[in-house]
């Protein structure tokens, strides 16, 4: 489970394909052969009235619980442990009406994820993520705090995470990320009262993250993620790379951000760059210490490809 032979590489090259070119579901079998494509740990499918609660984990092959398509859930008290290759902490996609509440979460990947499907087989569901508050949770390590995207097709909105610690280090505290086949959108995302340690960034969005399917497979239609309505409040880190940084698309700019009280100790390279932005607003955003010169240099290219693989 830990290792990704070519046999998988190619699996997943057919799967991507099969799902772009509408072959139908019951026929993209895949458990052949060495393909060795990763199951989800624990995994709900199009399930109500979810209770998840009192139980650790430690390890997954994949995804560490994932919930598609489900609606009205609580998730409380779990510890979660899992280091290996993409071993989120939770993935909500497509699912609406859940609270999570005082978990602890470290993991080799992100934490708290929100997905909504990928390309044409989102499109055709049309389920967006919703409804969802994140509360008094820890995250121990992890890429991110709070991750939504990059399967994002069928839309995310009304998220509130409030209240949650990372203590150790993250690569980002909040990021929202697509491409341009994802289309979809994001809307009415709350961060707020938030205290972490050391990160890359911040706050970022990312409207080109591709991971390994860049050169794996092509694109077969192109459509913009909208992005509208991002609030950041009331956050405090020990250290960072940035404070933000938010690259949009010129085809479809990001609008509407709002940041607000957000203090990080120690910048390493800058407090924030801008592209494609329209209708940003911060207030109170403030870095005791500035130290341009002796930041190290990050490739974030290179962690992409780590993450990949």
């Amino acid at each position: 489970w830990f290792k990704r032979p070519e046999a998988h590489l190619n699996a997943l090259r057919q799967l991507y394909s099969m799902g772009s070119t509408d072959v139908p579901v019951e026929q993209r079998q895949m458990a052949r052969g060495e393909n060795h494509l990763r199951p989800h740990l624990i995994h709900f499918n199009r399930c109500k009235n979810i209770l998840l609660e009192n139980f650790h984990i430690r390890q997954s092959p994949f995804w560490t619980i994932h919930l598609y398509l489900c609606n009205s859930g609580v998730v409380r008290h779990l510890d979660v442990q899992a280091h290996g290759h993409n071993n989120d902490g939770i993935d909500l996609e497509m699912s609406r009406n859940f609270l999570i509440e005082n978990c602890k979460f470290d993991q080799g990947d992100d934490a708290v994820v929100i997905k909504s499907g990928r390309n044409q087989d989102a499109w055709r569901l049309n389920t967006p993520s919703e409804n969802i508050v994140v509360r008094d949770c820890d995250i121990l390590n992890g890429h991110t705090l709070l991750g939504i995207g990059s399967e994002i097709s069928g839309g995310v909105r009304n998220i509130y995470m409030t209240r949650c610690k990372a203590p150790q280090n993250v690569h980002r505290l909040f990021f929202l990320k697509t491409n341009h086949r994802r289309g979809g959108f994001i809307e009415n995302i709350y961060l707020e009262d938030i205290e972490a340690g050391d990160m890359l960034r911040t706050f970022e969005v990312d409207t080109e993250v591709l991971y390994q399917w860049k050169d794996l497979v092509p694109t077969y239609e192109t459509r913009i993620t909208r992005i509208d309505g991002i609030h950041v409040k009331n956050i405090h880190c020990q250290s960072a790379d940035a404070i933000y940084e938010l690259k949009g698309d010129a085809r479809l700019p990001i609008r509407n951000v709002f940041v607000e009280n957000v203090k990080v100790d120690t910048v390493r390279q800058f407090i924030n760059r801008l592209s494609n932005v329209e209708n940003f607003q911060a207030n109170e955003v403030s870095a005791t210490i500035l130290l341009h010169k002796e930041a190290p240099s990050i490739d974030l290219d290179k962690l992409y490809k780590q993450k990949a693989e």
